[in-house]
């Protein structure tokens, strides 16, 4: 009896790959399945057999002012509705087949909203088979003449695989044949399941032609679904309790000593043969949660995935039996995973169980996009963030492809129906991120160094083993022990033994003859056959010998690799220490830096607010000495016409007392002559004194009081303005036009109209806001009895509280004059320049005489 060896699943290189590894993106196709309807609009269009393109629906459009355009999305490969199922094999899951035998891992998974043919693409129908049933007949068809039989791998719970004999593999298959309850019949293994009849024709029946005929192969399947986060074994046989039914038992994801995911207590089953693989895969598939919603009648409500384990094994040097050496054992897996469809429940309209798993299945969707989107930022941007693989179920089991366990696939499946736009639209996106992640290439592993062609030579050598037996008559039963005897036995052919004749005296002697050569040809045999045995054994003593020398030296080096093995595992514990030390320095200089960052670009906005406030504040400060300067010069030009026109005032009332005291006096003197021209009665008529004269207002005005020809120095600092001589209040700026109510209405020809202005009787903030002009309609009684009316003007600005202020800039003055008054007077013409300005001609019977003021200049009228 062979010893029992144990084969694990080889370990992997680890997940730190060097800069030297060919990567490769991830495979990412697009099916699009047909309408319901000929009368449904369509959404989607095929442009070529790589590109599709996405028109937004009319009612879309309508909806949302029309904003949408017509996007493009770029695949390995697009499939359109006329495309079958064989060709899609061909495509995407063949490769993956092959590279399964290769003793390569391999993903392939379909992703899409509800009803966009998931399923369909995975499992398919009868006469159409989906790229599971066609995966299994390709893989049976290849390696179905080289299967080990059965028991011969053995799962051991732990991910990895046992290698028993061929003596301990038929007890295992006794043991199992009786514990058997109730034995299946040959009619019931031999009735196919009509979900799966005729799924496959003979004609479409593919296989791959680079098998490794000198190894032995064993397929194992496992099914298991991710409902509500929770995994579930689809072939765990639950006993069946009719009175306390129990709920399945969820199982767990655990990690092998190869950093591998797998699930613990998942039941692996041994299969043969296709029919028996289908067999296994419906018994789960009848299990599986599916329900009836608004959007698709057979609605998945779980993450299906289906298994293969290939275990592939080498045969010894005689090419007869499986090599019993674990570390010559390979498994390989390829996982096909239906997705469960995302949706929304505004349009499936869920409640209770259905709305919980359709919050579950888009939960785990959500963090499968989450997952890709760190591994492209981490392999774009060269960072190193953490990807939330333990966020969901699903993420987690197949963390190792994304790490570079194998080749990842996807196929985007699309319903170009209109109602399906939006989540199509987030589904492609999620594609066109997935494909920009990639994936390093699995190696091509040698598996053993032994001879090629040792299965071929070990039938060869059967075949004429059995013809030669055959030829001599013998049993043609290969696997006897006699037949090395007989063919060994090559003595001479008896002669014929026959006594016809009592006198017959030739038989004998001829029998005793040939009897006599076989004896001694006998004897020959046995002599040399003592002769080679003692030379077989004394080979043999040699060999123990240098069996056992090896044996103690192959101890000694176990004995150093065992202490090399512990100053690695230090080695690597000290190596990952540094390196988690590492990473936390460099996570905590990261952080220094980015608030270095912070604290500059905060130091650097100060700066420039401080360098802004000094500008700032220099500009104020120089605006405020202007302002002073302005000020000064303001109050310098009104002291200095105020006292002008004091002065002016002054004169021309001590001209008016003069002149009525000038009257007075007249009229006295007049009086006085009358009395006494009637008092002397008969007196000669007496010459008439002389008339006095009218004081003149240059005799009585003071000497320090005459005006110069020149005018008065001015002062020396500017005005505010210094603005053209023409009026403002034509311009097109907009005016506030403030007239207080209680001025009077004058009936003059000339009345100040402003166009553009607004008409206010007290000022506001709000209407000064609106405008940039201001002008006040101020009136005032003057000296002669007439009503002076002034019109100021001035600039608004906004102040630095954010009000409104206004800088008076000019005046402009409209009087009324009476001729007839001022023609009563006697006025002598003088040479000063104030009776020319007061002057009325005569030829009019009134006269507005508009006059311009500069309120801050200096003083003079224009």
């Amino acid at each position: 009896m062979q010893r029992q060896g144990k084969a694990k699943t080889p370990r992997r290189p680890g997940h730190k790959k060097t800069s030297n590894t060919e990567k490769d993106p991830v495979g990412v196709y697009c099916r699009i399945r047909p309408l319901g309807a000929d009368d449904e609009e369509c959404c989607v269009e095929m442009i070529s057999n790589t590109t599709i393109q996405l028109h937004p629906p009319d009612g879309l459009k309508a909806n949302r002012n029309g904003d949408f355009k017509e996007t493009q999305y770029s695949f390995k490969k697009v499939f359109g509705i006329q495309t079958t199922q064989k060709e899609l094999f061909e495509d995407v899951a063949k490769p993956l087949i092959e590279d399964l035998i290769q003793c390569k891992n391999g993903l392939l998974f379909t992703y899409g909203v509800t009803g966009s043919g998931k399923t369909f693409t995975m499992t398919g129908s009868p006469g159409q088979g989906g790229l599971l049933p066609r995966s299994l007949d390709m893989l049976f068809n290849s390696i179905s003449p080289y299967q080990a039989k059965r028991y011969v791998f053995k799962p051991d719970d732990k991910n990895g695989l046992e290698i028993q004999s061929q003596v301990d593999a038929l007890l295992e298959r006794q043991k199992r044949e009786n514990m058997q309850s109730v034995p299946k019949t040959p009619v019931s293994r031999q009735k196919a399941d009509p979900e799966f009849a005729d799924m496959i024709s003979p004609e479409q029946a593919c296989k791959y032609d680079s098998v490794d005929e000198d190894s032995s192969y064993s397929v194992f399947v496992s099914y298991i679904e991710i409902y509500n986060n929770y995994i579930y074994d689809l072939l765990e046989d639950a006993p069946f309790d009719p009175i306390r039914p129990k709920t399945p038992q969820s199982k767990i994801l655990r990690e092998d000593q190869n950093h591998n995911m797998y699930v613990a207590g998942c039941v692996e089953v041994e299969v043969k043969s296709t029919e028996e693989a289908f067999e296994v895969f419906w018994k789960g598939q009848k299990k599986r949660r599916i329900a009836n919603t608004q959007l698709n009648r057979e609605s998945s409500r779980s993450h299906s995935v289906f298994i293969v384990k290939l275990a592939q094994a080498p045969l010894d040097a005689d090419g007869d039996h499986i090599l019993q050496d674990k570390n010559q054992v390979n498994v390989s897996q390829l996982c096909l995973v239906d997705l469960a469809g995302s949706e929304r429940t505004s349009r499936t309209r869920a409640e209770g169980n259905r709305l919980r798993e359709a919050g579950n299945i888009n939960q785990s969707l959500m963090t499968l996009r989450t997952c890709i989107e760190v591994l492209r930022e981490n392999q774009m941007c060269g960072t190193n963030k953490m990807v939330p693989y333990r966020d969901s179920k699903v993420t987690h089991l197949f963390k190792n492809y994304f790490d570079g366990e194998g080749k990842v696939r996807m196929i985007v499946c699309v319903n170009p129906k209109a109602d399906d736009y939006d989540e199509t639209m987030l589904v492609m996106r999620f594609a066109e991120m997935t494909q920009e992640v990639e994936v390093a290439r699995p190696v091509d592993r040698a598996i053993y160094a032994l001879p090629a062609g040792r299965r071929h030579r070990n039938q060869a050598f059967k075949e004429e083993l059995s013809r030669r037996l055959e030829e001599r008559g013998g049993p043609s039963n290969a696997d006897d022990p006699e037949l090395m005897n007989q063919l060994i036995d090559s003595l001479p052919a008896l002669p014929a033994c026959e006594l016809l004749d009592a006198t017959d005296d030739q038989t004998l002697p001829r029998l005793v003859e040939v009897l006599e050569r076989r004896h001694r040809i006998r004897q020959m045999m046995t002599k040399q056959f003592s002769k080679a045995a003692i030379t077989l054994k004394s080979m043999l003593q040699d060999f123990d010998s240098n069996f056992s020398a090896k044996e103690n030296f192959i101890h000694d080096q176990r004995g150093k690799l065992g202490e090399k093995d512990k100053v690695i595992s230090s080695q690597k514990t000290e190596l990952e220490r540094l390196e988690n030390k590492s990473k936390t320095l460099e996570y905590k200089i990261d952080i220094l830096q980015k608030t270095t960052n912070i604290y500059e670009e905060d130091k650097r906005s100060l700066q420039q607010e401080l360098e802004t406030r000094e500008q700032r504040l220099h500009r104020e400060l120089s605006e405020r000495k202007r302002m002073e300067q302005r000020m000064q010069g303001m109050v310098a030009d009104t002291k200095h016409k105020w006292e002008k026109e004091c002065e002016r005032r002054v004169n021309a009332k001590q001209l008016e007392m003069q002149n009525q005291l000038w009257v007075k006096d007249e009229k006295l003197k007049q009086l006085k002559a009358i009395v006494t021209e009637s008092s002397s009665g008969s007196a000669g008529p007496t010459e008439r004194p002389d008339k006095p004269q009218r004081p003149s207002r240059e005799k009585d005005r003071p000497a320090t009081q005459k005006r110069s020809a020149s005018p008065s120095p001015m002062p020396t600092a500017p005005p505010v303005h210094q603005r053209h001589r023409r009026s403002h209040s034509t311009g097109g700026e907009k005016w506030v036009d403030h007239t207080p109510s209680t001025n009077l209405e004058l009936d003059t020809v000339m009345q100040p109209i402003i166009p553009n202005a607004i008409k206010v009787s007290a000022p506001s903030e709000k209407a000064l806001a609106k405008c940039h002009k201001y002008v006040l309609t101020h009136q005032e009684l003057a000296s002669d009895g007439e009503i002076h009316t002034k019109l100021i003007k001035g600039d608004v600005f906004k102040t630095r509280g954010g009000g409104q202020a206004v800088q008076f800039t000019d005046i402009e003055t409209l009087k009324q004059e009476c001729p007839t008054a001022s023609s009563s007077r006697k006025r002598r013409s003088g040479s000063g320049t104030d009776d020319q300005e007061n002057r009325v001609p005569a030829v009019s019977s009134s006269h507005v005489d508009q006059k311009r003021r500069k309120p801050w200049g200096n003083g003079c009228e224009k």
